[in-house]
């Protein structure tokens, strides 16, 4: 058995609202769930041949089989449960916070604990409760669109959880999780797991795979295709994230130099002798404005393809200097992402280390990226500007657990 108990690193302050979900969820099941699973039906519920008919149920049946094969909490479940057949705004939320079970809540509350803290320090607390809602919609609809006439309830909070999920995936690529591996009497320890690692394996082995094999159904009993669509909705939501502040970057420069007319003139030549040639030409005359602008304006990784690693980092290095933190930050990830075997990798972790230390609640993922430059490092004085940054971090943390 293989079971995650923890992450590593975590963020300093306290995650309100990843406790308060925890906390609805097993208020929820404590106080109306469990009692509903001990009682029994109510025979003259309108909602219980409904209940029969969706599932097959044809003839007279007795009140004894009713009440030895069917719970009050069955009743609760058809009724608040997500159906596919029968879709509504409320269910959409209420099936969230109901569980099949004990074990059921317990895995679903182990994994928002192990990975919601995080997210919701990237994200804030507010903009983290409409993340978890909205992945958690979004996982529902993804599962109904491969189960359009299902009357069988989808409940539980895995699919918002999935969510957050994908967005932790892309966020903290290098955090760890602590795994307890179990097999009596052998083996009974815990070892650290890349993040990525254990959360690939959700997705494929456990997700994908029987999604799969069961053609879209929920094998088992399992909604893998919520768990799919919520994780997916994770990544688009983190990918949105990280991706705005380039398409606002472009446009707050452009409207800085959009009365002058010689921005007008350098996309001719862009044009004409292509724009690797013309950034680096406006860097040269010391117009990194101009050269920050035409950058932002390259739409394609083939057109990105034309700028030298040096002018390319130069802008966002400028950027830095000027105080213009997500701006840099756009152009050191854009490094990162298509020129991973650059032998000037190491300064575009180290410029979105520093980017990052300036935005709300990035510390942790700027200590991602300082790691990240120390591991690439190819000069003594780039290591040792990280070795500096990343000390800082690990000071500050230590005064503050």
């Amino acid at each position: 058995m293989f079971l995650p108990i923890g992450d590593t690193p975590n963020p300093r302050g306290t995650p309100y609202v990843n406790y308060a979900l925890i906390g609805v969820n097993v208020a929820v099941f404590i106080l109306v769930s469990w009692p509903q699973m001990v009682g029994q039906p109510d025979l003259y519920d309108p909602l219980l041949r409904e209940y029969l008919t969706a599932f097959g149920v044809r003839g007279p049946v007795t009140a004894e089989q009713v009440l030895n094969n069917i719970s009050a909490y069955d009743l609760l479940v058809f009724r608040y449960g997500f159906r596919p057949a029968d879709p509504s705004i409320i269910s959409l939320f209420t099936a969230m916070f109901l569980h099949g079970g004990l074990m059921h809540l317990f895995g679903n509350m182990l994994f928002l604990w192990i990975y919601g803290d995080n997210v919701e320090h990237r994200l804030g607390h507010f903009r983290y409760l409409l993340a978890y809602l909205g992945t958690g919609i979004a996982a529902t609809l993804f599962f109904m669109a491969f189960n359009p006439g299902s009357d069988v309830p989808m409940i539980g909070a895995s699919g918002a959880i999935s969510g957050v999920l994908g967005c932790y995936f892309l966020w903290f690529p290098r955090n760890q999780v602590k795994v307890f591996i179990f097999f009596f009497p052998f083996i009974m320890q815990s070892v650290l797991v890349p993040a990525r690692w254990v959360l690939g394996f959700y997705l494929v082995i456990d997700n994908l795979l029987p999604f799969l094999a069961s053609g879209g159904g929920s094998g088992g009993g399992v909604a893998h295709g919520a768990h799919i669509g919520g994780f997916v909705g994770g990544l688009a939501l983190a990918w949105g994230i990280n991706r705005l502040p380039t398409i606002r970057s472009h446009r707050k420069l452009k409207q800085g130099l959009e009365r002058e007319e010689p921005i007008d003139l350098a996309e001719e030549r862009v044009e004409r002798y292509g724009p690797g040639d013309e950034i680096g030409r406006q860097i040269r005359l010391g117009q990194m404005d101009r050269a920050a602008v035409l950058w932002f304006g390259l739409d394609s990784r083939v057109a990105r393809s034309t700028v030298t690693s040096g002018d390319w980092l130069a802008i966002g290095e400028d950027l830095l200097e000027r105080r213009m933190y997500d701006e840099a930050l756009s152009v050191f990830r854009r490094f990162v992402a298509e020129r991973g075997d650059d032998p000037l990798l190491d300064r575009a972790y180290l410029g979105a280390g520093k980017a990052m230390l300036h935005k709300p609640r990035c510390v942790t993922s700027a200590y991602h990226y300082f790691l990240a430059a120390l591991d690439v490092a190819r000069t003594p004085g780039v290591a040792e500007e990280v070795k500096l940054h990343i000390h800082a971090i690990q000071k500050l943390g230590n005064k503050e657990s």
